[in-house]
């Protein structure tokens, strides 16, 4: 209670006198007046953790309305203060009147000392953790705000990207699962971000999760969270993805990469919008918008009996395609423009510009990786040229990866790329059979192919 600041005001200075005496050791500041006009003046009202108030202040009435009147004065200039309101009157309207005006408590004098001090101490509680809640809110929407920032955006005016972008805008204002598929690098965490941004969840958080990064042992961890003792690094009570993004979007990337095993917990956790932490038997209800994104072809992993098809049911209520570069037109020049303004004033090469030739050289190219070898090829292509003009000879365009197979593989990585490519191929980009036929765990491949950026 040291470091409370509390301003008494009542006409009967005998009385301010003695609250004064016995307030003074349990409050930092204890200030008086006796003419409640004061407050007007009053130079930092909001600074204060409790106001005594009296409830009359004029000879002989009564009624409690200046005190009313009062409080409401202090409640404009103050929302937050606690105010306790003091009469010689008690009656049950007033107090009724005066809670429903603000009043966080009511005094009767004359009062019992020790009563006194607990209610005032009660109140300057209540307003401290009142103070703590309204600052914990603040620092939510802000962190909120910071998660959802992104610094990417939907760049194009192609007519395969605008229906794609108008299906979104259409299904953003529901709350209806949604399946985004496309090849890897067609910008599908994107469309996931738009429909959150288009959404009645926009002021609540996005929560992306890369499934194909996630073993299998910490699956339910990462999503369901655990209770502290729920297996041996369990040191604390921790929240899984699908807390985090209640009451906002949780996006589920590379889903045709689970097991079947996973697949089950997850669909569950769909169906039932409830997830139980590891070590726990309590249900946690979630609130979400669930958005999932693949380069898998799912249906054909249904028939292949690779991916269960009550979930596909679940996550596949809209299905967005996101079309491949190839087939966005001159998309493909506002984006090599886009990136090289970004690539230009980051490496400090302003003057930069894209000939007639090389311009040609990009739209002629397939782009198997998509709008991230596009932003690759330029970073690349800024970063090694010599004059102010980009030439068709700037910009390397063997594969997605960089790496030549013209002549065959040449190095070790050369052939693991290519062993792996061909694999995924052969399996229509399903990671686990790819994995089982090159002899190595999924996660394995998974990470190969993160080094390669495919």
């Amino acid at each position: 209670m040291q470091d409370g600041k509390i301003l008494i005001i009542d006409d009967n200075k005998s009385l301010l006198s003695a609250l004064e005496i016995l307030l003074q050791f349990e409050f930092k500041e204890v200030t008086t007046i006796s003419n409640p006009n004061q407050i007007s003046s009053f130079k930092d009202l909001s600074a204060l953790d409790i106001v005594l108030l009296d409830m009359n202040f004029s000879a002989g009435v009564n009624t409690g309305n200046e005190g009313l009147f009062w409080l409401r004065e202090i409640k404009k200039k103050a929302p937050h203060i606690s105010v306790i309101m003091m009469t010689a009157y008690g009656a049950v309207d007033l107090t009724v009147k005066a809670l429903k005006e603000g009043a966080t408590d009511f005094i009767l004098k004359p009062w019992n000392n020790e009563k006194l001090l607990a209610t005032i101490k009660s109140a300057y509680l209540l307003g401290k953790s009142q103070k703590e809640v309204q600052e914990l809110r603040q620092k939510e929407t802000h962190l909120k705000q910071v998660i959802n920032q992104d610094g990417n955006f939907i760049i194009g005016n192609s007519k395969a990207l605008t229906s794609v972008l108008n299906l979104v805008t259409k299904v953003a204002k529901t709350d209806v699962n949604v399946l985004i598929t496309g090849e890897n690098g067609t910008g599908k965490e994107l469309i996931a971000r738009e429909l959150h941004r288009l959404s009645s969840r926009k002021n609540e958080v996005f929560i992306g999760v890369d499934m194909g990064s996630i073993s299998e042992t910490l699956f339910e961890s990462e999503l369901f969270g655990h209770t502290k003792g729920a297996f041996t690094d369990a040191k604390e009570d921790r929240a899984g993805k699908f807390e985090a993004a209640n009451k906002g979007t949780l996006f589920l990337d590379e889903i045709g990469n689970l097991s079947l095993q996973t697949q089950a917990k997850l669909l569950s956790a769909i169906q039932n919008r409830t997830i139980v932490r590891v070590g726990s038997n309590k249900t946690i209800p979630v609130d979400i918008r669930l958005v999932c994104a693949t380069n898998c072809n799912l249906n054909q992993m249904v028939t292949d009996g690779v991916f269960r098809e009550d979930l596909l049911y679940r996550i596949n209520t809209i299905h967005v395609e996101v079309p491949a570069l190839r087939e966005r037109d001159k998309d493909i020049l506002i984006l090599a423009d886009f990136y090289l303004k970004k690539f230009s004033s980051k490496y400090n090469k302003p003057s930069l510009r894209i000939n007639n030739a090389a311009e040609q050289k990009l739209m002629n190219y397939p782009w198997p990786g998509n709008v991230r070898e596009l932003q690759h090829t330029i970073e690349r292509a800024v970063i090694l040229c010599e004059g102010n003009v980009l030439k068709p000879t700037d910009f390397l365009l063997n594969s997605s990866s960089g790496i030549s197979l013209d002549n065959g593989p040449e190095t070790l990585d050369e052939m693991e790329y290519l062993m792996i490519t061909r694999s995924l191929d052969q399996h229509n980009g399903n990671y686990s059979a790819a994995a089982n036929q090159l002899g190595i765990s999924r996660q394995t491949l998974y990470n190969k192919m993160k080094k390669f950026d495919y």
